[in-house]
């Protein structure tokens, strides 16, 4: 039973300089959204960094809320919160999977981000992973942005051009020769 199973974390991670992050969440279900903002905040506040707190519609729309901020702001990480509860239609799947697999992409070209949007079947799992004194998966989502944050730190910061975005000097006009014409 998943209830009883002990699960390690990994230390918190410590910095050198100045973390902040934005916290994106989808109030849905306010009570449950307001407890895994409470467990995020409390971590970030206790690995000393701070934080920005914005929120959008639904759950579809924190990836976007993202993305706009990693365009125009200057964040370290990114803790994406809500609860998306089963009902009765194929619209669950499609907020969770789509929802989830933005913020993927979006890791995978490098914006750290901890994802903690629950996808439950029902209320009563939705409070468990939620309440402070349960596994609050708020605070375990604020943490893996934390753990993401320190990775590129050590590995020498950010680099825009990961993934399918070039970098701004690697952008060529046609016709236009930059170096050798041979490899």
């Amino acid at each position: 039973m998943a209830g009883t199973e002990t699960h390690y974390s990994l230390p918190r991670p410590e910095f050198d300089k100045p973390v902040k992050l934005l916290i994106v969440v989808a109030p849905y279900y306010k009570d449950i959204a307001d407890e895994l903002i409470a467990g995020a905040q409390a971590e970030i506040s206790a690995a000393g960094g701070s934080f920005d707190l914005v929120e959008v519609p639904g759950a579809l729309e924190v990836p976007t809320a993202i993305a706009i901020a990693d365009r125009m702001s200057n964040y370290d990480g990114y803790v994406a919160l809500g609860c998306v509860i089963r009902g009765e239609t194929t619209h669950y799947e499609t907020v969770c999977n789509d929802s989830s697999r933005a913020l993927q992409l979006m890791g995978l070209q490098g914006l750290c981000i901890g994802n903690g949007i629950l996808t439950v079947e029902n209320r009563d799992q939705a409070i468990v992973r939620a309440e402070a004194q349960g596994q609050n998966k708020g605070g375990g989502a604020a943490a893996a942005a934390l753990h993401l944050i320190a990775l590129t730190r050590k590995w020498g910061g950010a680099r825009k051009g990961v993934g399918f975005r070039p970098a701004p000097e690697e952008f060529r006009l046609a016709n236009q020769n930059h170096g050798s014409d041979t490899a």
